[in-house]
């Protein structure tokens, strides 16, 4: 049997800030949505500009990291899965939505605004994107 590969990698800025919630059996669970933006130049020479959001999912230790230290605007990196919910509303509706479940975020941008942490889905510092460990964590 051959395995598949579901893998998604994004770095773009928070729309709002997160909202944490838990379920009831205990668990927190913050979602927030993350706006990526790409650049090019048509053959023409004019240049576009295009934004995808994508809704991003967090679980357990990782959910109430983002919680305290993501705000809307910061510049973030997340990496997960895709996953795709399908559920029918009180009218009958049916609806999808295609989420990232976030099991690593880092804080980039502009270290003078927010320090720049990784955190893996275990809440454990991981090493950061230079490659060095950040050992001056809060916790």
């Amino acid at each position: 049997m051959s395995r598949g590969l579901n893998k998604v990698q994004i770095i773009g800025h928070l729309g709002k800030d997160p909202e944490m919630r838990y379920t009831p059996s205990g668990k927190p669970v913050t979602t927030f949505t993350v706006a990526v933006s790409r650049t090019w130049n048509s053959a023409d020479g004019e240049r576009h500009n295009e934004t995808e959001w994508f809704n991003v999912v967090a679980w357990g230790t990782l959910a109430e990291i983002c919680k305290q230290y993501l705000v809307k605007g910061q510049q973030v990196y997340v990496e997960g899965r895709l996953q795709t919910r399908r559920w029918d509303d009180k009218e009958g509706v049916k609806h999808t939505s295609v989420e990232i479940v976030a099991n690593e975020m880092m804080m980039l941008g502009d270290r003078r605004e927010a320090n720049t942490h990784s955190h893996d889905a275990e809440g454990s510092p991981a090493e950061a994107a230079s490659g060095a460990v950040e050992e001056d964590f809060p916790f």
